[in-house]
């Protein structure tokens, strides 16, 4: 078995990914850390961990080689992976490290996680930065035409409070998100920069929380430098994706509630402007805990010790909520 280590696994990506680790026929989870927790069961903080007997532990970078294990999964706050991956590359360097957050995502020293299109990079990596939920569902959604790509795109996002965190604020209030919808970051937002960089080209991304807890769509608009038809968009996006058993391509505009506690991402809603059949729209959608996180997490590893990417995945649909 292919031990691993968890940490800061009390957000709500944290319990989504333990019990797809739990119950992964290759790895077996050796620890947890939260220091919130610690010293309390992990299945009583965690759903569908039957039979999981392991503590929460506090671990921190100083006492993280008590831990010894094959891969270690940071699930950090934004800034708090340097102090975890300085520790590794000191004392255990082969160790495989999958870092959620997006602190090394314009790191070139290391990986980045989007199997659909990197996976021969994956491949054998150590070090691996898992993509932004946001980023994955607009970069999936601008691969297949990114080389007619003409000016800027722009990136229309809706997601549930689940991706906002569990730290109080009104991105994550129900009251405040009762029959609302809250625009925020709409320049220079992190996720943009992460698109850009890893599509080479500048686009706009206007995000923003709508009063459900999870799941993210996506309006994409862009122009392309040939004329286009709707069927014609549609076959490209088919043919793209013929080999990615987790993203489907569909002729009807998806919605979130067919993806909510699914692993898949659903690419749809193919349009072409009659006025100008240059222009182009499509929707992408996505459950923001699993395939914008924890899906893809265990997608790298398997990558990283050579396994099929769905290994774990097949006939597991993830949690509803």
């Amino acid at each position: 078995m292919i031990s691993v280590v968890v940490i800061g696994a009390r957000g709500h990506t944290g319990a989504e990914l333990l019990p797809l680790l739990w119950k992964h026929p290759e790895f077996e989870i050796v620890a947890v850390g939260s220091s919130s927790v610690a010293g309390h069961p992990v299945k009583a903080h965690v759903d569908d961990m039957e039979g999981c007997e392991l503590l929460f532990s506090e671990i921190r970078p100083v006492t993280l080689e008590q831990f010894p294990a094959d891969a270690c999964v940071l699930a950090l706050p934004n800034g708090f992976a340097s102090g975890y991956v300085n520790a590794l590359d000191e004392s255990r360097p082969d160790t495989v490290v999958v870092d959620l957050s997006a602190d090394h995502r314009f790191d070139p020293s290391w990986a980045y996680g989007q199997p659909e299109r990197f996976s021969d990079l994956l491949s054998g990596a150590t070090r691996i930065a898992n993509p932004g939920c946001y980023a994955t569902g607009a970069q999936l959604a601008l691969a297949p035409v990114l080389e007619q790509l003409v000016g800027t795109p722009v990136v229309f996002g809706v997601s549930g409070y689940s991706g906002a965190g569990k730290t109080p604020s009104r991105k994550n209030d129900p009251e405040a998100l009762k029959d609302n919808l809250i625009p925020y970051t709409l320049t220079d937002h992190v996720h943009e920069k992460e698109i850009a960089h890893h599509i080479g080209r500048d686009l706009r991304f206007l995000p923003h929380v709508a009063p459900f807890f999870r799941g993210i769509s996506l309006t994409v608009a862009a122009e392309l430098g040939t004329a286009q038809t709707e069927d014609e968009l549609l076959r490209r996006y088919c043919e793209f994706y013929g080999g990615s058993p987790l993203v489907d391509v569909q002729a009807d505009i998806p919605e979130v509630a067919e993806v909510r506690g699914s692993h898949h991402l659903i690419l749809g809603g193919f349009s072409v402007s009659e006025v100008n059949p240059h222009r182009i729209a499509l929707v992408s959608v996505l459950d923001n805990l699993l395939k914008g996180a924890a899906t893809q997490a265990v997608q790298n590893l398997n990558l990283a010790f050579g396994l099929d990417a769905m290994t774990g995945l097949k006939n597991n649909r993830g949690k509803r909520a």
